[in-house]
């Protein structure tokens, strides 16, 4: 039996997602939570959720899984709102923070670069723009809405890196796409039959990276 292994480290809400996972992935994957690189061992795919600053993030990751760059460039991986920013080489948050430079580009504070009209966080439902065609999307409508929060936006320099956009005054990297990665910024477990669709699409993705 295959393993989808969720990361915790302790700054996150682990339910929603592997309630989520669990309506779509059937029987034939194991779905268990990961406290350490060991853990990761053993998964065919590796779920890196997250809620709370970076730089808290990355010190937690960097003690707790050393080598996590190393599994995430060797397995389908999908990072959700903060396992999203973490991918990116650097955050503004807590006064800068370096990440995991897996994806080309940095994470900025809508606070310094909106005028001030919508409020911060950036909570609740939006449009998603695909700017890529890929079976991540199957059956997924062009700019349909999915469940925001977050006070923090990726910008990834790369075009063909961008797998969507979405606008909040100003255009976001909304998610992104990177050989076996995928990771969102807004949260597909909490956004009804758009988020199941995905993460469903989601699974037969990495079953064709694999």
């Amino acid at each position: 039996m295959k393993k989808i292994a969720v990361i915790d480290y302790g700054m996150s809400n682990l339910h929603s997602v592997i309630k989520a996972f669990q309506k779509v992935v059937g029987k034939n994957y194991k779905l268990y939570i990961s406290n350490s690189s060991q853990d990761l061992d053993s998964a065919s795919i590796i779920i890196l959720p997250g809620q709370g600053a970076a730089g808290s993030c990355m010190e937690k990751l960097k003690t707790n899984y050393p080598d996590l760059k190393n599994h995430i460039s060797n397995k389908p991986f999908m990072g959700i709102c903060l396992g999203f920013q973490i991918l990116f080489d650097e955050s503004s948050e807590d006064g800068g923070v370096n990440c995991l430079s897996i994806i080309d580009g940095s994470v900025k504070d809508f606070r310094q670069n909106i005028k001030g009209k919508m409020k911060v966080p950036h909570m609740g439902w939006n449009k998603v723009k695909q700017n890529v065609n890929n079976s991540l999307w199957h059956n997924i409508p062009d700019n349909s809405f999915f469940y925001f929060v977050h006070s923090y936006y990726g910008e990834a320099n790369v075009k063909k890196n961008i797998c969507s956009t979405s606008h909040y005054e100003i255009n976001f990297t909304s998610s992104v796409i990177k050989d076996n990665i995928f990771a969102c910024q807004f949260h597909p477990e909490k956004s009804s039959n758009n988020g199941l669709q995905l993460i469903s699409n989601f699974i037969s993705w990495a079953d064709s990276q694999v």
